[in-house]
């Protein structure tokens, strides 16, 4: 594919990489299999547990819902005040993984103070747990024998594979090492024999380590952390970040953790927003529908 050049016509543009048309895909090529699942006697189900009522999450719960409506997936919401013991959570977890009706169980987080997450998360079943945060998904995900995985990384490789037809040798820094994204889009990169960099804040001269990679997955969460010059000519940047500031005028916006504005010479960059997030969302539901699917086989 050219690349689209700047108004002077004198050097390429960097594609801007649209995850909300890929997402869109996604989200029909998951309807067509809700209805496959159908003809079958199952629908697809998808139970969201909210503690309390964080605005963010409130705004994410509802994100989910009307997309699962699009797809046909059913949707189940447990909405529980702030107050719930963590006992009382972890029953409700119990009662939907023994429900044979619920095929993706999504613990909406942050929770509140008292209860443990990971004690949480780890009691969702391994085949319910469409976040693909449980150890044994972890562990299926290192080890490369299937499993459930993380939407965000999974989105992320599906937005490369659209640029990226061979990893082989290909050099990828990832910037950040949380369990959510560093980590496993890393071991998604390295299935494909991809040459794997990942970086954290202790990584020294980090903008010399960047500038090497064919493909930078920027994860820390740190606005506009990566420049134009960490940026080598034709590289592919995913911009996973999102920040909330506030400008000097008073007006708030959402950044990412590349300055954008400095990657004109990269071959791709993911915008935000409307990069990776509408795929996070999408791979959701993709994975809601692989667990129904293999609810089939027992």
């Amino acid at each position: 594919m050219a690349r689209a050049r700047s108004s002077s016509g004198d050097r390429p543009m960097a594609q801007r990489i649209d995850g909300r048309a890929m997402a869109r895909a996604m989200l029909d090529e998951t309807a067509q299999a809700v209805e496959q699942l159908k003809t079958q006697g199952v629908t697809p189900a998808l139970a969201v547990v909210l503690v309390g009522s964080d605005p963010a999450s409130e705004v994410y719960v509802g994100r989910k819902v009307a997309q699962c409506a699009r797809a046909g997936i059913r949707s189940l919401e447990h909405r529980l005040p702030a107050e719930t013991g963590q006992d009382e959570l972890l029953a409700l977890i119990d009662r939907l993984n023994a429900d044979p009706a619920v095929h993706g169980v999504l613990i909406q987080l942050p929770l509140p103070r008292g209860i443990d997450a990971s004690l949480v998360l780890d009691r969702v079943a391994p085949g319910k747990d469409v976040d693909g945060f449980h150890p044994v998904n972890v562990g299926r995900l290192s080890s490369g024998t299937g499993g459930l995985v993380p939407c965000t990384p999974l989105g992320i490789m599906k937005l490369l594979d659209s640029l990226i037809d061979d990893y082989r040798g290909l050099d990828v820094v990832v910037i950040g090492k949380s369990n959510i994204v560093g980590k496993p889009v890393a071991m998604l990169l390295l299935e494909r024999e991809a040459t794997v960099t990942v970086t954290h804040i202790e990584t020294r001269n980090l903008p010399d380590v960047a500038r090497k990679a064919d493909v930078i997955v920027a994860a820390a969460g740190a606005p506009h952390l990566v420049r134009g010059y960490w940026v080598k000519e034709g590289a592919v940047v995913i911009d996973v970040g999102i920040t909330r500031v506030t400008d000097h005028d008073g007006q708030t916006r959402i950044v990412g953790d590349c300055a954008t504005h400095e990657l004109e010479h990269a071959r791709a960059v993911t915008p935000v927003p409307g990069g990776v997030g509408p795929m996070t969302i999408a791979c959701l539901l993709a994975n809601t529908v692989k667990a129904a699917r293999d609810s089939l086989h027992g």
